[in-house]
């Protein structure tokens, strides 16, 4: 039996490795950012397993990439594999997402559905954009860390990614509210 889930929690086992990416950069370097982000990820899939009694999947994937990626860049000395690891991840969830819509499963359903109760057509709507999404992403972030210093790649993934996500996830506010389901003792009107 799973523990209810701490409000808190959420925020630091998706947001905590990457604080310490970020501070860890700033301090030190690229390569201390990488140990860091690889000990803040251990210890957020942990903490996520120590509070709820269960791993979610996404951290554990991220987890699993984190430490390859990671562990190669450090043991290989080259920057080159933490770099590529965001384009794997959102390589990876759009090949998820595109997948499930093959086999007509709009996949985002099971992940969001306690905070969205959509149509079936709006589940896919939304899954075919988020797979877009993710799939565009990842050619950005080869186009930033191609192109780029790894100062500007740092911020791009820090907090450039982060905005890209939040103002896609905002310009489908009207999507979500068009194929909301209204569950039935909400659609009711109090009696006068």
């Amino acid at each position: 039996m799973s523990k209810p889930a701490a409000p808190w929690l959420k925020p630091i086992v998706d947001y905590g490795p990457l604080v310490a990416f970020f501070a860890a950069y700033w301090l030190g370097d690229l390569f201390t950012a990488t140990a860091a982000i690889m000990v803040a990820t251990v210890i957020a899939v942990i903490l996520s397993f120590a509070i709820e009694r269960r791993i979610p999947i996404m951290p554990v994937v991220t987890a699993v990439i984190v430490m390859v990626f990671g562990g190669l860049t450090l043991w290989l000395n080259d920057e080159r594999y933490i770099k590529m690891k965001p384009t794997l991840v959102q390589a990876l969830f759009a090949l998820v997402l595109f997948g499930g819509l093959l086999m007509r499963r709009p996949l985002l359903k099971p992940l969001m559905q306690s905070a969205w109760q959509l149509t079936d057509r709006g589940w896919t709507i939304l899954t075919t954009r988020f797979a877009i999404f993710f799939a565009v992403m990842a050619v950005v972030n080869e186009i930033v860390w191609r192109n780029t210093s790894t100062d500007v790649w740092v911020n791009f993934k820090i907090f450039g990614i982060l905005l890209l996500t939040f103002v896609f996830t905002a310009f489908q506010v009207p999507l979500i509210t068009r194929h909301q389901v209204i569950p039935p003792e909400q659609d009711k009107q109090p009696d006068p």
